[in-house]
């Protein structure tokens, strides 16, 4: 076994482990709003991409889509050189493990995961002010294999608790095995699709986060998210949609079918849009170009 996958892994990491199909069992019986797949069915992740979970696969495209070269890689490295103040491309790492595309710039190895963390996270500290928030929690839905969870974790010391759920089993599944991986579980919750309604409502969950993942759901899954969102108060929430043919400006799921209407009937109103990268050469021509979307929840009748 590759030094990348620790020996244990292939053991643990198949189709038919028990806390997988423990899992698939649970989510069954969860409403069809929300697990109904638009893209991802029982065989859309494959059983080596569930052990090389960081490949370039379904969780992560790595050398597919726009401006995926070499050359995209690192201008977007060297864009986040030049806003990085709180010094995360110094201190998080990538050891591409578990099948990670990476490349070797300006002495430092990085990769999608890493390079768009930093990026997402710096949005968040210039609109939220991420770094210095005490007792913040943060909930990403569609939270993958937990890649966000990890890198802001690792780099800011101050967030609480990150909980990361998601409706499809498999993902459930890797995010609890890589958060484990990674030594997080102290501050870093995964939660099972069927217990996220206790959840928040044990805690007060301050910012919602939701990456690709809206854009490849069906629209009643949309609905189903923003109605626990306002039901549970959480005050912010941070889309990403996939770029499509807008640029990432519109939200529209993967059916081209608008889910703007759904955010804003749930009370949540636009803070800021912004695209991924402030430099419009940069935006055109760096790696997976799209837009940050915030918006904040109105309190009072809707």
């Amino acid at each position: 076994m590759s030094l990348l996958i620790p020996e244990a892994a292939a053991d643990y990491l198949r189709p038919g482990n028990h806390r997988l199909e423990d899992l698939k069992a649970r989510y069954a019986r969860v409403s069809t709003d929300a697990t109904a797949p638009l893209h991802w069915t029982d065989s859309y992740v494959t059983a080596e991409e569930i052990l090389q979970f960081r490949g370039d696969n379904a969780y992560v495209w790595q050398l597919r889509g726009d401006n995926m070269t070499a050359g995209a890689y690192a201008l977007a490295a060297y864009y986040i050189e030049s806003i990085d103040h709180l010094g995360l491309i110094d201190r998080l790492e990538e050891d591409g493990s578990f099948g990670a595309c990476t490349f070797d710039i300006g002495g430092r190895r990085v990769s999608r995961d890493l390079l768009d963390s930093i990026i997402e996270i710096h949005f968040l500290e210039k609109h939220l002010g991420l770094s210095s928030r005490e007792n913040f929690t943060v909930l990403d839905i569609g939270a993958g294999y937990g890649r966000l969870a990890h890198r802001m974790l690792a780099g800011l010391p101050n967030i609480h608790e990150y909980l990361c759920t998601d409706a499809v089993p498999v993902s459930t599944f890797l995010s609890e095995y890589y958060l484990r991986f990674r030594g997080l579980e102290e501050r870093a919750t995964v939660v099972p699709l069927d217990e996220i309604e206790a959840a928040l409502a044990s805690r007060k969950v301050n910012l919602a986060i939701n990456i690709h993942s809206f854009t490849e759901c069906h629209l009643p899954a949309i609905e189903w998210w923003l109605s626990l969102l306002a039901r549970h108060e959480v005050e912010y929430l941070m889309l990403v949609p996939n770029a499509c043919e807008h640029g990432g400006q519109r939200l529209e799921n993967n059916d081209g079918r608008d889910f703007s209407h759904i955010v804003e009937r749930h009370g949540y109103r636009l803070v800021v849009m912004e695209p991924k990268y402030r430099d419009p050469i940069v935006q055109a021509n760096a790696i997976n170009p799209t837009c940050h979307h915030l918006f904040r929840l109105e309190k009072g009748p809707r």
